[in-house]
């Protein structure tokens, strides 16, 4: 009954989800070029031969994806990857770090008409989706035609999972379109499987597995540069409420550390403007990445409103604070900076990840703080502690060390999925 009412409403609103995507374009989080993938108009054709679907909603799903990307094109010579995801940010990743043989397409509205033109178009032989997306026309279609599909990297947050609870009978059939689910914690395993998945496993988070992020070496060294030996420390991935915040840190600590550097990478580039004007009227000299502007000695706060350079403020930052955290955002991925050695400290809103912060807090790897002001005193101890801000990295990267073979067990629990779907390795 729901799954009608479902398809019936998102069939009738046609000219909302049209307006709504206008919006969005005007508001510059559509791709203005590309809008017809969103209506299930490929802008590429399909290549020949066997085709595996990997659908990720936004960065940290896609990112966490690609190692399992590039091994299943190394293993499998005659395969062709598509990848969906919803966000300009994470097409414009994709852009630079797909390897051959991958395809970037936007993911259709989930509306009948748009995901049964995108299935027609790419006949995908196999479906692998991504953590937590449920998207009930298009799960529905997959089902009905039969396509072989899992669910990996799988999540289910303890909110979704109440809410979900409430309509039984919907969740299930979309659930049992997946013959596999690869859980990230026990928990996840639990819940899924409450609510109807078949054959759900707890393999351990992909995100662990993930290449540490790129940087480019000239970059890099122009960076190294301007910074010098300035103490230094990065707000990364933040949200609004965030840069705020780490305005005020910067100000309770640069008397004390003199030449004090904050770098603030927002998780939406496009906020640039907004954050530089907030650091304006708080009085902070800042640069601004997007600009080619790099900080001199009169600028104390580095705005690297650009997309895809966390690997550069990773590999220079000593002290990262993970964003999303210190707002009811959920967090963002905190092996990112232990696989390259930053001390990492995050807020008390980890639910995205709390079996990785979890993890490191256990092994004495990353920081928990609750709100601004004991973010000033852990910044300011690291800073100034240079054999407890190195204790605090390796045990970090200790934890991210320990769990790199995640990608194997997900590959030996796809296997029988992959040749269900045909797609063989090479002999």
């Amino acid at each position: 009954m729901l799954q009608t009412i479902y398809r019936g409403l998102t069939e009738i609103g046609g000219p909302a989800i049209r307006l709504y995507l206008a919006r969005r374009r005007s508001a510059g989080k559509e791709d203005p070029v590309r809008g017809a993938e969103r209506l299930g108009i490929a802008s590429v054709e399909r290549p020949a031969g066997r085709l595996a679907w990997f659908h990720a909603a936004s960065v940290g799903e896609s990112m966490s994806v690609l190692v399992l990307i590039n091994r299943l094109l190394d293993t499998h010579p005659n395969l062709t990857v598509l990848i969906t995801t919803g966000t300009v940010t994470s097409a414009e990743l994709m852009a630079r770090r797909l390897p051959e043989r991958a395809i970037h397409q936007y993911v259709p509205v989930d509306r009948m008409r748009y995901v049964r033109a995108f299935l027609d178009h790419w006949r995908p032989d196999l479906a692998l989706w991504i953590e937590s997306e449920i998207w009930p026309n298009m799960l529905s279609e997959i089902g009905r035609r039969g396509i072989p599909a899992a669910l990996v990297n799988a999540r289910m947050s303890a909110g979704s999972f109440r809410n979900w609870l409430r309509v039984p009978g919907f969740i299930r059939p979309l659930l049992s379109t997946f013959s596999l689910c690869l859980a990230q914690t026990e928990v996840e395993v639990d819940r899924l499987r409450r609510l109807g998945a078949r054959d759900v496993r707890c393999v351990g988070n992909l995100k662990f597995s993930a290449e540490p992020l790129p940087a480019d070496p000239a970059e890099l060294a122009v960076l190294r540069g301007a910074f010098g030996d300035r103490p230094l420390w990065l707000m990364a991935s933040s949200h609004p409420g965030e840069e705020d915040i780490a305005a005020d840190v910067h100000a309770a600590l640069r008397d004390r550390l003199p030449g004090l550097l904050t770098v603030i990478v927002p998780r939406h580039p496009q906020r640039g403007g907004e954050v530089s004007d907030m650091l304006a009227r708080r009085g902070l000299p800042v640069a601004r990445r997007s600009t080619g502007t790099l900080p001199g000695p009169g600028h104390e706060v580095y705005l690297a409103d650009t997309v895809g350079e966390l690997g550069l403020f990773f590999r220079l930052a000593e002290v990262v604070c993970v964003g999303g955290s210190l707002v009811p955002i959920g967090g963002h991925n905190p092996v990112e900076p232990a696989q390259l050695g930053c001390a990492v400290i995050h807020g008390p809103h980890m639910t995205n990840f709390s079996e990785v912060s979890a993890q490191l807090e256990a092994a004495g790897a990353a920081i928990t703080v609750r709100d601004g002001a004991e973010l000033v005193r852990e910044v300011g101890g690291l800073l100034s502690d240079e054999p407890a801000r190195t204790r605090l990295a390796e045990a970090a990267s200790a934890v991210a060390e320990r769990n790199r073979r995640v990608v194997d067990a997900v590959v030996e629990a796809l296997a029988p999925a992959l040749t269900a779907a045909g797609i063989q390795p090479c002999p």
